[in-house]
């Protein structure tokens, strides 16, 4: 995470008045630190290690008895057992960890690592996170804190907060400065622990205050030590264990203006050394800017950038050619004459077994001398015809007619259109029949150019459908010329 702070100044609040600014003085560089959560977490978690105290079960326990093996061919296990006779426990199974009254698996030591060495360079980087993220407001109350009417994050204020040493001050000072929402969430958050901690002196647990960071105490501890969640803290002895409680960053913290202006002189900046602590500069961030896609987008970096491919190349599927027919096509176009050369051998197959069933019928009809219905019989008949050569050759034959039949119809209406094109070209005047035939100006086909054909139109379109007649028209026209031939020859027969 980068810095979290761009300001370059922070004001000092009055000590009495919240609304009343003091001054304004420089921010410390340790405020632009970059924030590293990772290192901040790792380095809690070794730091308070060391505050554990060793313990362990006693050398002694499970061993306080007198027991031994009864070794082999007793048909019992070889775990030692108590001596003696006349009692329960004479016989039992002792030492075993599997054994009651025996020692526990593993028993532990007081010389386990108990505690863990942590670099010095390690422990101030996380430091100067802990603290860069006290003055990021988001950060702060991301952990929870209540600092919605809180005037300014860093909170600072005058150095008379360092004289109060009354309880009722510090709770006006916090409730002058709206800080007392935070103590508030302490109070509300009090409860008892689960688990055995209950019975060990640490039976109630609650969450965690503002953090006071003063320079000199004028009783300023004794003022906030019996508010619940507050802490206090001098700026020289800054503690990660209380700068980020738990390992997260983000503490509400109020300073002390002397305790502000000091950091600069304990944590140096990116230039200038720590006066306080040996050889050490303010740690820098890896990156300068954090916005990742304004580098990318940087005319250097798309320089060398390859150009984008939006369309990638999806890998083909192999199909199956036993399962998929057009991949069976692909491999062996002659597949699909076998095919068809196949179906039709397997419709002769099932015909000719039909017609051997009705034949069958047909002559157990006559030896038992059963009358057969002439439905019955018509269909014997037509299933025998279907079984012949020559009913095949038969519908071979219309197939090939209806294919001329469709060939020829397309190429009359190829023909019709073409002469329409033409009259078109001719006569750019000429028009189609619109579906409105009135002579109503006001109708708003009308108005639109769906009015009444030209003159000479149907005419012209008639001309070319006697030329080449639809195939809807030809039946009539067939009638039409049907009526007029025995007219003609009605007339000629009157003459007679």
């Amino acid at each position: 995470m980068a810095s979290t702070n761009d300001r370059n100044v922070v004001s000092i609040y009055s000590f009495g008045d919240q609304t009343k600014c003091v001054k304004e003085v420089k921010l410390p560089r340790v405020f632009t630190a970059p924030v590293r959560d990772d290192i901040v977490s790792h380095t809690f978690e070794l730091i308070r290690k060391n505050r554990r105290m060793p313990y362990a079960v006693s050398h002694k326990a499970g061993h306080q008895t007198s027991a031994e093996s009864w070794g082999t061919g007793r048909a019992v296990a070889r775990i030692p057992r108590v001596r003696g006779g006349g009692t329960h426990r004479s016989g039992q199974g002792a030492f075993g960890n599997m054994c009651r009254g025996g020692h526990m698996f593993a028993p532990t030591k007081v010389w386990r690592r108990w505690h863990r060495k942590v670099n010095i360079g390690q422990k101030r980087f996380a430091v100067c996170s802990a603290i860069a993220a006290t003055g990021s407001p988001a950060l702060v109350m991301s952990k929870g804190h209540q600092i919605q009417k809180t005037r300014e994050v860093p909170l600072v204020v005058e150095d008379k907060l360092q004289e109060i040493s009354k309880t009722k001050e510090a709770v006006a000072f916090l409730k002058k400065h709206k800080a007392w929402s935070d103590v508030l969430k302490v109070y509300k958050s009090q409860r008892q622990r689960a688990g055995k901690g209950k019975m060990r002196n640490r039976r109630r647990v609650q969450r965690r205050g503002p953090l006071i960071i003063y320079d000199k105490n004028q009783g300023l501890s004794l003022a906030f030590r019996n508010i619940p969640g507050v802490e206090t803290i001098c700026v020289d002895r800054l503690n990660l264990l209380q700068l980020a409680p738990g390992g997260h960053v983000g503490r509400f913290c109020i300073w002390t203006e002397s305790a502000f202006q000091k950091l600069d002189s304990i944590f140096g900046t990116y230039t200038k050394k720590s006066a306080v602590k040996k050889d050490f500069n303010l740690p820098q961030s890896i990156m300068n800017t954090a916005d990742l896609m304004k580098v990318l987008k940087h005319p250097e970096i798309q320089r060398h950038l390859r150009t984008p491919r939006f369309h990638r190349p999806l890998a083909k599927t192999k199909l199956n050619p036993l399962r998929n027919y057009r991949a069976l096509l692909q491999l062996n176009p002659y597949a699909a004459v076998q095919k068809k050369e196949a179906r039709a051998v397997q419709a002769r197959a099932v015909a000719l077994k039909e017609a051997k069933k009705l034949k069958h019928r047909l002559e157990a009809a006559k030896s038992e001398k059963k009358i057969l219905t002439r439905a019955e019989k018509l269909k014997a008949v037509k299933a025998i015809w279907k079984s012949t050569p020559e009913y095949a050759a038969k519908v071979a034959e219309l197939k090939k007619i209806r294919r001329q039949r469709h060939a020829k119809n397309i190429r009359l209406a190829e023909k019709r259109k073409k002469l329409h094109r033409e009259i078109k070209k001719a006569n750019p005047g000429l028009k189609k029949r619109a579906t409105y035939k009135g002579k109503n100006p006001k109708n708003p086909r009308f108005k639109k150019g769906h009015g009444p054909a030209p003159a000479g139109t149907a005419a012209a379109f008639k001309a070319v459908n006697k030329v080449l007649p639809k195939k809807k028209h030809l039946k009539r026209m067939k009638k039409v010329a049907a009526l007029e031939a025995k007219k003609k020859s009605g007339k000629t027969a009157a003459k007679k």
